[in-house]
């Protein structure tokens, strides 16, 4: 199974997704700096892989501290989360891991150096097998919402590449065939970056998954046309009321699906739920550079000056959403917001 960050005693290594599809080139980033540029330049993306990758970075700064004094040890860590917090602002799934770290850090301010280390590298590599576990129980719980045969629509990777193993969305897809049923995607390229064209095909191919690509503005004619059963897409952040932010253009589908009577799923780890934020209305967007638009790959193709709007992220209301799949079990509309509340106690008693 395809894992796109690793950790390997005293580094951290990464499938470079910007050189995919070309190339499967794996790097290591010796430094927290080397994480932190990573995260911010795509080179690992998706929002469950961000929140393992700042995690190892937090353990990475602990072995690379060098001195065995425990509160220089923990500086270099608080610093290290700080800095990796500043890296993307949508994904909460980032500022859920580096929480998580942060806590663990606190319950060790009376060990010893070396305790401090192991104890988080430990958490950080429990975080990555915990997030697969929760891949595929998402895939488990969402396979059982799709028909025996079916074309499904994906737009961006929420596959393998942007979690720690397995995908959300795509995890979803790879459960139903597991499964026994006779699945198809269509991938949506998913401009301006193209992680649908370069990342989910690739990985679909792989897997020996019927997939085929379209642009994103073919979407609609395949709807009208009956050759789409089922809209299925990742998330990184959803509101307490089931607004979810995913890839821009999104909530274009979302809106096609709903003109078109087609069921939109999003499938997302809970960590990603973030029930602090009322609706999607306060979820952070994240503007990128012009560039990606204006040069892609270093190609120009609109003319130098142009103005440019560049949102990663839309969201899409909770009232296009079908269902909200989750390891933890699924919330439907028209019941979002109760749905996930829900699920948030089942946590709380588990816990």
């Amino acid at each position: 199974m395809l894992s796109p960050v690793l950790w390997h005693e005293d580094r951290i290594q990464i499938v470079d997704q910007r050189r995919l599809p070309e190339e499967e080139h794996w790097v290591t980033l010796p430094s927290v700096a080397a994480v932190a540029e990573a995260i911010e330049t795509l080179a690992i993306r998706g929002a469950p892989a961000i929140g393992i990758a700042a995690a190892m970075g937090c353990a990475l700064a602990a072995v690379l501290h060098p001195g065995d004094d425990p509160p220089g040890l923990i500086r270099d860590v608080s610093a290290a989360a700080e800095r990796l917090e500043q890296t993307r602002p949508t994904a909460v799934n980032l500022f859920w891991a580096l929480a998580r770290m942060r806590r663990r850090l606190e319950t060790l301010r009376d060990c010893q150096a070396a305790q401090i280390r192991a104890v988080l590298v430990a958490e950080a590599v429990a975080i990555r097998q915990e997030d697969i576990e929760s891949c595929r129980a998402i895939g488990r719980n969402g396979q059982a919402l799709l028909p025996d045969q079916a074309s499904v629509l994906t737009h961006c990777n929420a596959g393998a590449l942007a979690t720690g193993g397995y995908g959300t969305a795509l995890g979803v897809v790879r459960a139903a065939v597991e499964a026994g049923k006779r699945i198809e995607v269509f991938a949506d390229e998913t401009r301006p970056l193209l992680q649908g064209a370069r990342l989910t095909t690739w990985e679909l191919m792989k897997d020996g998954i019927p997939v085929t690509l379209i642009c994103d503005n073919m979407a609609g004619t395949l709807m009208r046309q009956g050759e789409i059963d089922v809209c299925l897409v990742g998330a990184d952040r959803i509101a307490a009321n089931g607004d979810a932010a995913n890839k821009i253009g999104t909530y274009t589908v979302a809106v096609l699906a709903r003109r078109h009577g087609l069921p939109f799923y999003v499938a997302a780890p809970f960590s990603s739920i973030d029930l602090t934020l009322a609706t999607g209305d306060q979820i952070p967007i994240e503007e990128r550079d012009p560039a990606e638009i204006t040069t892609p790959r270093g190609m120009r193709w609109a003319p130098e000056g142009v103005v440019v709007r560049n949102p990663a992220f839309d969201v899409t209301p909770g009232t296009l959403i079908s269902a909200i799949i989750t390891e933890r079990g699924v919330a439907y509309a028209p019941h979002l917001a109760e749905g996930l509340a829900r699920l948030a106690q089942m946590g709380r008693t588990a816990g």
